[in-house]
């Protein structure tokens, strides 16, 4: 996959670069198959749910409060991606 350098430099980092790519992979799919689920709710939207006994309206209360905590993850997904593009754009210069 790498090819070899007599200095022995180059090998040593593609050591090192699988490695992370390797330790990267095990974390995201350790996250993705044992991932815990739960329902967060602020101490006011809970209360204000529990008293009216609606069920659908404390499915909807709760998926909302995952479509909003999705949002900042894609924008921080999508600069890092960038970064990672500018990098690799720099790199080949």
């Amino acid at each position: 996959m790498f090819s070899k350098v007599k200095s022995g430099k180059l090998e040593v980092r593609s050591e090192k670069r699988e490695t992370k790519i390797k330790f990267s992979v095990f974390c995201f799919l350790f996250s993705m198959f044992f991932s815990v689920a739960a329902n967060a709710q602020c101490a006011m939207c809970r209360a204000a749910l529990e008293t009216e006994g609606n069920a659908v309206k404390a499915q909807a209360v709760n998926d909302g409060i995952v479509y909003l905590m999705i949002i900042p993850y894609l924008l921080v997904g999508g600069i890092g991606y960038y970064i990672y593009q500018m990098r690799k754009k720099k790199k080949q210069e």
